[in-house]
């Protein structure tokens, strides 16, 4: 039997992650709603089967990469998929302004990025380690640092384009 308060606990304190990941794989507060829902519901499903064989943020983050990936792939979308908005900028705990400047360039960048990249980076910065990283999408740890370097670049080489055209 499944525990709802425990359940809603869990999303309750793992709502950021959910909500970044939204962000990075929706173009509108609409979709993102969406697929926040959608989330839930493939959480809820899955979350008496979870068997604490890896950490529950680990478990958290694979079903939601999962979920919005999929959804991606059946609405085949095409173009740029991640607009930076003022939703974003209101989630950052700091009021300075050059760093929401930052921000916004970052997540511009980001944008441009394939799915599985956009994934791989938002757990980087939110400080996973490369085994969880590989553990959440299935890589092994040496792809995931290569990949990283490889993401790395190219977003430094983007937000140098970007501040040059400027």
């Amino acid at each position: 039997m499944v525990d709802e308060t425990r359940f809603a606990s869990i999303i309750k304190e793992n709502e950021r992650i959910i909500f970044k990941i939204t962000t990075v794989y929706t173009n509108n507060s609409d979709d993102q709603k969406d697929l926040y829902q959608d989330i839930v519901i493939q959480l809820w499903k899955a979350y008496g089967s979870f068997r604490n064989e890896s950490k529950l943020s680990t478990w958290l983050y694979r079903v939601a990469l999962n979920t919005a990936i999929t959804r991606l792939r059946k609405e085949k979308r095409t173009g740029i998929k991640v607009p930076i908005d003022q939703v974003v900028l209101n989630h950052t705990e700091s009021h300075d302004p050059e760093l929401e400047d930052r921000l916004r360039d970052l997540y511009r960048s980001i944008e441009m990025l394939s799915e599985l990249d956009k994934g791989i980076v938002l757990l980087f910065l939110e400080e996973k380690s490369y085994e969880e990283i590989a553990e959440i999408t299935g890589m092994t740890v040496s792809n995931v640092g290569t990949r990283l370097n490889r993401i790395k670049k190219k977003l430094k080489q983007q937000m140098s384009n970007s501040k040059l055209s400027a």
